[in-house]
């Protein structure tokens, strides 16, 4: 078992002339289960938390000098607590797991036979597939019979190929760390082929322990100080977008907007989103959190506004955020030393958020750049670059570098996981002379600091509703099936509203309709819609999105609307080589 006692981090010491970095992970999928079957119906969470989650925690725990702030999306932690209690209780709701430790394969059937061959591919083959030779050859006999892969055809695949490729699936999404600290994983490795049904479940007794050590792992980090944890309304929604559709104007005045004119009352939503999260947050890691990243940095002065009210002392979001901000302002924003390696004030007259903006350009490197190069040299290029725009201020000010991108999609990109960037990248930023890596309520507690010299944050008098992608909120509003797609959800509220005025459910019943339509309110689904995205990936998110809004209609106890069973969207775009599509800056 993967087992590193975190020791003491450094205190919290901060000098002049140093640059504070935040590095900030957000981990977040959306929720994969189907509420009616209680199935889930894409493997995500659990293959995440096995490699990344795991592999990020463990980067932390070997360098105690390191420090980094995690946000963790509520209903990402719900589903990795389901995942637990379906290995305690050995009832297992996913069916790539169930068929890992299904102990006779012969007799399976055509939909999990075609669910085997046709997923256990899915995975960045350069960096996750050609280093094994045995899964290159599992790969070459799959695509050998594609072309006509009937059901009939299915049945030529053995019981032990099924096997073997299963374990390979699971060998593949297993974390460096893993790899490194766990026998059993380099003992199915070396063997290579001709897996049993012991080795399966052993296989599988492992990922339940990973995945059941990794919330306590995070906090412990947390109890230790050496990192932050903050939280994101609750199922992970667009603020913005359920306060006003008109906020999405700010940075797209000429975007046609959904047939309804505003989400129907949003703001009770949107409350009970950020509530629930805080709720949550407290219960799994033992305080409430300081700190909230929207959904997709999505912000408007009336969102962050809600999250101060609610006792949030910082947010954060994108770069284009704050240069749309500074126009609206009618302030300079000439030279990005001066305006962006700051926090900035939000007021609304009563409550203030401080908020953080992120440097797109090295946290993109990270995200897109840095996998394709040496890790001494991406590590070398990341210092200078800090380095640099140290040495390029034109103040006196203590300046604050915040990197923020997701902490799961970049590393299958990366060889090895990322494992030997993150090292060397932690183990250099903890030495440097002039960097001093925090978190943002650091920062927050310095600035309030009347006896420390302090970090300058001036009030944004305006801020310019958007996201970390464009600075838009484009990727969710604004086209014809985006639209769409807000046009079914509202329908399906106002379907809602009128039942629970009506008063006719109990109330075990209304809680799992406020629980399914906040699972439709989620971002995710507006994301996939577009002809940018693949056609196999906007299909399995399209269809698990009509199938939210169906199954809140069955709850509802109401007729589902025969719209639902038309797709919204094609998709169209390329697919990574062999891989899970990359959520563009996450």
């Amino acid at each position: 078992m993967l087992t590193t006692a975190p020791q003491a981090a450094t205190p919290a010491v901060f000098e002049p002339k140093k640059l504070y970095l935040n590095l900030f992970w957000h981990m977040h999928q959306p929720d994969y289960r189907d509420i009616v079957t209680n199935q889930y119906v894409l493997p995500w969470t659990y293959l995440h938390a096995i490699k990344d989650y795991t592999d990020m925690a463990y980067h932390l725990e070997v360098n105690p000098q390191a420090k980094a702030s995690f946000n963790f999306v509520p209903v990402l932690l719900d589903q990795l607590e389901d995942y637990t209690e379906q290995f305690k209780t050995n009832v297992i709701r996913d069916p790539l797991l169930d068929l890992l430790v299904r102990k006779q394969l012969e007799g399976i059937s055509t939909d999990e036979c075609r669910l085997i061959v046709e997923s256990c591919f899915k995975s960045h083959h350069e960096k996750m597939l050609s280093p094994f030779p045995n899964y290159q050859r599992l790969l070459r006999i799959f695509v050998e019979a594609q072309p006509s892969l009937d059901d009939a055809e299915l049945y030529y695949f053995s019981a032990q190929y099924k096997a073997d490729l299963l374990v390979w699936y699971h060998l593949a999404w297993t974390g460096e760390s893993v790899r490194l600290n766990e026998p059993l994983v380099q003992k199915l490795m070396a063997k290579g082929c001709k897996f049993t049904f012991d080795d399966r479940e052993q296989l599988f007794n492992l990922i339940g322990t990973l995945i059941a050590n990794l919330i306590p792992r995070y906090r412990a980090l947390q109890d230790n100080k050496q990192v932050e944890i903050s939280t994101t309304p609750h199922y992970h929604p667009i603020l913005p977008l359920l306060l006003d559709f008109k906020s999405t104007k700010d940075a797209m005045p000429f975007a046609p907007l959904p047939l309804n004119a505003q989400y129907p009352n949003g703001r009770p939503r949107a409350v009970a989103h950020i509530e629930s999260a805080q709720r949550t947050h407290e219960a799994r890691f033992g305080v409430v959190p300081k700190g909230m990243w929207p959904a997709e940095g999505g912000v408007s002065h009336t969102a962050l506004s809600l999250m101060a009210e609610h006792g949030v002392t910082w947010a954060a979001t994108g770069q284009s955020v704050l240069a749309n901000s500074l126009n609206k302002s009618g302030l300079s924003n000439a030279n990005k030393y001066d305006y962006l390696y700051k926090p900035y004030k939000v007021t609304d007259g009563k409550q203030d958020i401080l908020c953080f903006f992120r440097d797109d350009s090295l946290s993109d490197k990270i995200g897109f750049e840095y996998g394709k190069m040496h890790s001494s040299e991406a590590v070398k290029d990341f210092i200078q670059t800090l380095e640099h725009i140290q040495q390029s201020k034109t103040t006196d000010n203590h300046q604050v570098v915040s990197v923020i991108l997701d902490g799961e999609n970049a590393w299958e990109y990366y060889p090895y996981n990322g494992y030997y960037f993150l090292s060397e990248l932690y183990a250099a930023l903890s030495i440097h002379p002039d960097i001093q890596m925090t978190t943002f309520s650091e920062i927050v507690a310095l600035t309030q600091n009347t006896h420390a010299k302090t970090i300058d944050t001036p009030v944004l008098p305006q801020i310019a509703a958007g996201s970390w992608v464009y600075g838009t909120f484009s990727t969710w509003i604004g086209s014809a099936e985006k639209n769409h797609g807000w046009d079914l959800l509202c329908e399906s509220k106002k379907a809602y509203d009128k039942v629970m005025l009506n008063n006719t459910l109990d109330a075990k019943q209304r809680a799992a309709c406020e629980q399914q339509l906040a699972i439709c309110e989620g971002s995710d689904w507006f994301w996939w819609f577009g002809d940018y995205n693949s056609s196999v990936s906007v299909n399995s998110f399209d269809k698990l999105y009509r199938l939210n809004l169906m199954n809140l209609y069955a709850l509802l106890k109401l007729p589902v609307p025969e719209v639902l069973n038309q797709p919204i969207s094609a998709g169209g775009g390329n697919p990574d080589a062999g891989g899970t599509m990359r959520r563009g800056t996450e």
